[in-house]
Parts: structure tokens; sequence; C-alpha cells
């Protein structure tokens, strides 16, 4: 009895908890909430509910015995039937939740087992080489096991495994190339599962908004997928990001499991502190799953980038949100990593990394900018625009998507944030060290290894020239480097430091991939200059707002004439540097030069 039981009370008590982004809906100003309804259908589209006044008249005519003997028995095998069906329900939705347990639960026993009895191998074993062959077959073994139960389980376990795909800093390369796969291989939700949820949560069927909707989605992510389809009333193609509906069943059963394997981990290995992993997606995964949230982030950034016409950023306008249905302006594009796409159309590729750079570095560094924490390659999409070519600017369109997962920067961490990427750039130790404490609370003993984690180099690099291209050998470095044991100290800091800054991490290293598939011609040494504009300028208007608040007189009273004038040679110099740097590749271009020797331009 307690056995049959207990799955069905869990079950029932988990999914109680609200998914819900309150914190967002409170936010919207207001007007605008209601943009997020959908519109009324049309009374043509709906369906006919009326009643003839024959049937209306008789409807308190006591029928026949034999008629109510028959009404009785149709009746009570009805609700027999019913009980039987939800009864079932709850039995399958028991096993269900047992089967993606186990699943996890076994594989995490299996890995465990796996890693101790390597580990004590390698003990025994004198050979370096061996024991690092050791290590990363078991790597290899436990991170295959572990994609097969992200697949099976799906939802939350494959946007899991998609963050620990782009931890490069943090993981074995065993683990992220093996997860590589997730990004592209998410579960389709059926078509009738979708018709069903919109009809729940609108209380509308679907055809009679829509005049068209693809049956097939045309993209499919860990936690929505879309469609394509027409507005019946207007006739506006518009794109329908819909929320898997098994996600609200499973969610949080599924983020408890999450939970508990970091947790087991701990114990096992108390090195590896992962919960703060866990800690993160409890905060950010009832944003993501809040549609309305993600709408009002939309609006939010197409306004502050609206003030910025020269970044070709697209945001597609929000028609109106649900909290599981979300309708959007239909704006497509390619993908970022389609070379032969970007150079059958005439877009250069060092155009379109130095875009990603201002783009990205803007949310950073900008005042009361949205930092969007999610731009990985499914979330950016690139189209060939000439209109922008003819107004001066580049020939192609950054259509940036999915924006549930946003964060701001308080002002005084932002500040410190660049200042510590001057540093950085200026390869000055001493300043590094104070504003990485400022930022993170990192002490001196722990600052190598921050700064090799924000920086995605080696120390040796960032201590000299972070502006050189990174080599074989230098990759070779850094992955000896974990395999040796600084991935404990790593994942320990890691969990120490402000979650924004893992969330800045995190944006960091996807930037960083996506600028790795464009294969540019100029390295990293472009994208450094085009950040240490932003810091200059985040620290300029800095020394501007100390001035007006230090001083009582007007800017042109002498000390504060002679501050402001240091002040915006500091931000001169970067960015006549860049200036230079970017006339020089416009000089290059024209000659037909594409080398990377460009350093030199930088001493």
């Amino acid at each position: 009895m307690i056995g049959s039981t207990f799955p069905n009370l869990v079950l029932k008590r988990l999914n109680r908890a609200g998914w819900t982004c309150a914190k967002c809906r409170d936010q919207v100003a207001p007007g605008t909430r209601a943009a997020f309804a959908p519109p009324p259908v049309p009374r043509q589209y709906r369906g006919s509910r009326a009643y003839s006044s024959s049937s209306s008249s008789n409807a308190n005519a006591r029928p026949p015995r034999r008629r109510r003997a028959v009404i009785l028995a149709a009746a009570t095998g009805g609700a027999a039937t019913i009980s039987l069906l939800a009864v079932g329900d709850e039995i399958k939705q028991a096993y269900e939740g047992f089967e993606r347990t186990g699943r996890v639960a076994s594989a995490l026993v299996i890995c465990i087992n796996d890693y101790r009895t390597t580990l004590n191998q390698r003990e025994k074993i004198e050979d370096e080489d061996e024991r690092t062959r050791l290590l990363k077959d078991c790597h290899k073994r436990c991170a295959q096991r572990t994609l097969k139960v992200l697949e099976k389980n799906g939802g939350v376990f494959i946007k899991l495994g998609q963050h620990l795909s782009a931890m490069n800093y943090l993981l074995p390369v065993e683990w992220t190339s093996t997860f590589v796969p997730l990004q592209d291989r998410c579960p389709v939700s059926s078509f009738e599962s979708i018709e069903q949820m919109f009809r729940s949560d609108t209380g509308e069927d679907l055809w009679d908004y829509f005049s068209e909707f693809s049956s097939e989605p045309i993209g499919a992510a860990s936690l929505a997928q879309v469609h394509l389809a027409t507005i019946k009333e207007t006739g506006q193609k518009v794109a329908v990001k819909v929320q898997h509906p098994e996600l609200k069943q499973w969610a949080p059963l599924d983020m408890r499991l999450t939970a508990f394997t970091f947790s087991a981990l701990k114990r096992f290995f108390p090195e590896y502190d992962l919960e703060w992993l866990s800690s993160e997606m409890e905060i950010s995964l009832p944003q993501e799953l809040d549609f309305q949230c993600e709408a009002q982030n939309a609006i939010r950034t197409k306004a502050y980038f609206s003030r910025i016409p020269e970044l070709p950023l697209v945001i597609p306008d929000v028609i109106w949100a649900k909290q599981r249905i979300l309708v959007m302006a239909c704006e497509t594009g390619h993908r970022l990593d389609d070379l032969e796409y970007l150079d059958s159309n005439g877009i250069d590729r060092d155009e379109v990394s130095a875009t990603l750079a201002r783009i990205f570095n803007e949310m950073i560094f900008g005042q009361g900018a949205p930092l969007h924490c999610d731009p990985h390659g499914g979330n950016i999409a690139i189209r060939k625009n000439d209109s922008r070519r003819q107004r001066g600017g580049a020939n192609f369109d950054l259509i940036l998507y999915d924006h549930g997962l946003y964060r701001d920067i308080p002002e005084d961490l932002r500040r410190s944030y660049a200042k510590m990427w001057l540093a950085i750039i200026d390869g000055d130790i001493d300043r590094m060290k104070k504003y990485a404490h400022e930022v993170a609370g990192v002490g001196e003993d722990k600052f190598p290894l921050f700064a090799s984690a924000i920086t995605g180099r080696d120390f040796s690099v960032v201590s000299s020239s972070i502006m050189k291209p990174k080599d074989a050998d230098e990759k070779k470095t850094m992955g000896d480097a974990l395999q040796e044991g600084l991935l404990a100290d790593l994942v320990q800091m890691l969990g120490q430091v402000p979650r924004i800054i893992l969330l800045i991490l995190k944006t960091n290293d996807l930037t960083r991939s996506l600028d790795d598939s464009l294969h540019t011609r100029q390295g990293p040494i472009r994208q450094f200059l085009i950040l240490a504009r932003y810091c200059a300028r985040t620290v300029f208007y800095e020394q501007l707002d100390e001035i007006r608040q230090h001083s009582s007189h007007s800017m042109y009273w002498p000390p504060n004439a002679i501050r402001l004038l240091s002040a915006w040679l500091g931000f001169m110099r970067v960015e006549i540097k860049l200036e230079a740097f970017e006339l020089w590749l416009s000089i290059k271009r024209m000659l037909g030069y594409n080398n990377n020797n460009t350093t030199m331009l930088l001493k």
C-alpha cells in the first residue's frame, strides 16, 4: 500500500511548486501587460454555443423511469471509466517518475564507482602517460553514460548538458566534446500536444487564431520549439515559440534530481563542488520557463539598442505572450557558422566578429543595458542586408533569439570589471589582482586561476601579452594543467564567486566559441581593442560622475578641467589605437592582404 501511494504523493507535492517568474511580471510597465495577452478572437471565428428554444424549454421535463435508469447506468459507467483513466494516468506518471530517477541514480552510482576505481589504479602506476590515458578514458566513459541519460530524460537535462558543453574552462575536453551534440539534438513535441496546450492556456482553439500553422517546427531547443504560422485576422507571418508541454510536469522533479546529483558528487569528491551550478539553475530556470518574462526582456533589449542604430542587431517584435506561448514577428537567417553562406554573399567574417564583440560588450558595459546570458550558436542568426551598407554600415543583420535568461550588472561591479580588463590588456599584474578581488573576491593565491578562467588563456600569456593568438602549445598546456589537479581548485573557486560573474563567464565563453567558429584572420587583437574601448568609456563616465559629485564648481573650474582632460586623454588613448587598427585593416583589405602580421601596430 505504501509503495503504491508514495510515488503519487511525491509527484503531487512536486507538481505544486510554482514555476511562474512573478518578479518579471511585476516589473512589466503599466500599459504593457496587455501586450502579453492574446487579442480577442473575432466573433466569426468562435464556435457557436447557441441552442434551440425547444430544447431549452424541455430542459426541466422529467424523463420516464426506464430512461432515468439508462441515464443513471450510463453516468455510473462513465464515472467509473473516468476514475480508472485518472488512476491509470497517475500510475503512468509515477512509473515515468521512477524511470527518470532510476536513470539518474544508476548512472551516478556507476560513474562514481568508475572514477574511484580509476583513481586508485592511477596511484599504483608510475608512468605519467599511462596515468593520463587512464583518466582520459574514464572521463570519456562517464561522459558517454551521462549523455545517454540526458538524451532520454530530455528537457531540463538537455539544458544542463548544453550548459556543461560550453564550460571549457571547467570540464575536461572529454566531457565538453561529448555533450556538444546536445546543442542540435533536442526533443520535438507532437503537434497534437501543442494544440492541446494552446487550448488549455488560451481558452481558444489553435485554428481560431491562426489560418496557417506548420505541423513541423522549424527549430527545437531543450525547453521549447518554434513553428511558423499566419495570424488569421491580419495575415501576418509569425514565429510561435511553444514550450514542450511535458516540462510543466517534470521540471520540479528534474531540478531536484539535478541538485541531488551534484550533492552526491560533492559527498564522494568534496574537491569537486558543483552545487553552485544547480543553485544557479534553480534561479534561472523558472525565468526561462516563463515566456512572459522573455517577452519583457525582448521588448526592453529592442528599445535599448534602438538608440544605437549603427549596430545591425535585430530583435523580433513581440506580438503577444502567455506563460508557455510566445508569438513573435518572423525574422529568419542562417547560422553564424555557415561559412559558405557568409563567403558566397560577400559578408566579411571579421566584420561579423567585430559586430558580435560590440553588441555583447555594450550589453556588459552599457549603462542600464540588459545582458543576454545564453548567446550560443542556435540563438543567433545572420542574413544579408545591403540596405545597411548603403547607409555606411555593415551589409548584414544579426538576429538575436531566446531572451529568457537575462541579468542586470550592478554599476559598481561593471566599473570594477572594466578596470580589471584594462589591467589585463595592459599586462598590469598588480591592478589585475586589485580589481579581481573587487569583482569576484578572489585572493592572491587564486588569482592566476581566475585570470585564466575569465580570459580563456594560460596565465603566462595573460601576464605577458593577451593580444597574441592562441596556439596548439597553449591549448595543450591548459589541458594538461586541468588534468594535473587544477580542475579541483577551479571548481572550488567558482563556487565562491558571485553568481553574476558565473553568467558573465558563460557569456564570454559562448561568444568566444562563436568567434572561433568564424575563423577570422586577425585573431583576438581586434576583439580585445573593442573590449578596451568599452572599458575605457565606462571608466571615463565614472570619472565624470566623481568630478560632478565631489565638486561644487563647474567642469570649467581649473582643477576640474585638469581632471576632465586627464580622463578624456585616457579614453582617447584607447580610441585612437582602435581607430588606427581599423584604418590599417581597411588599407589591408584594399590592397588584398589578409595575413595576421598586425601586432606591431599596437606596440
